[in-house]
């Protein structure tokens, strides 16, 4: 069992229509190392390769300087993991036309560069000491309109996730979820309460931590 954390980025597709906010969410395997046969959000580890992918438009700059104030890989490095990690487990594309090729399968193939502006840093949460894995997860939510292509058409998608699907909100919670994740949708919650359908996702006045890299768990707020 290493004790040795990884940076890792994961995306909450957010999903707003007439029938009210959905999130997108699929299963892990029954034999993952890591949260088996639990709802989770499309994410994963950050690779070193993430570091050289360009990007057509970079996080706005209150996000952008959060993640920077924490040391670690840069903000673009993180940004582009998620982009990376959506489009690799559920087949979605968040991207624009016209930019620098992508070396990714599915952004080169639809002549997309990916786009870290629609992301809003939400959540950051280190794993406890004695877990078989171990993770400085952040977390981005993306409105479902910045997807490039149908929001419904999974077909690329990896089997890393299974039974992917958009869960209303409210119901989302009632999934065997980890208690990560529990607390990560309450924050989504929160931060579109009373938020119009037709409004642009908004940034969060701080971000919530939880700090797990010393021998007592702390918890923070980002400012």
């Amino acid at each position: 069992m290493s004790d040795a954390i990884r940076d890792a980025a994961t995306v909450l597709v957010l999903r707003r229509d007439a029938a009210g906010p959905s999130v997108l969410m699929g299963m892990r395997g029954a034999s993952a190392a890591f949260m088996p046969s639990k709802y989770v959000f499309p994410g994963g580890a950050v690779d070193a390769a993430d570091a050289d992918v360009a990007l057509a438009r970079p996080l706005a700059s209150r996000c952008h300087d959060r993640l920077m104030d924490e040391g670690g890989p840069t903000p673009d490095t993180i940004a582009a993991a998620a982009l990376r990690e959506l489009a690799e487990e559920t087949g979605l594309l968040i991207g624009r036309p016209g930019g620098p090729p992508c070396p990714w399968p599915g952004h080169a193939a639809a002549g997309l560069t990916p786009d870290a502006a629609p992301l809003v840093y939400l959540f950051r949460a280190i794993t406890p000491p004695g877990r078989p894995r171990r993770f400085d997860a952040h977390f981005f939510v993306a409105d479902a309109a910045s997807i490039a292509g149908d929001p419904d058409d999974f077909s690329a998608a990896c089997d890393e996730l299974s039974h992917l699907h958009w869960v209303p909100l409210a119901q989302a919670r009632a999934l065997d979820l980890p208690f990560i994740t529990e607390v990560v949708l309450a924050e989504l919650s929160d931060l579109i309460r009373d938020l119009p359908p037709d409004q642009p996702l908004p940034t969060p006045a701080t971000v919530p931590f939880f700090d797990n890299r010393g021998t007592a768990p702390v918890f923070r707020q980002i400012a």
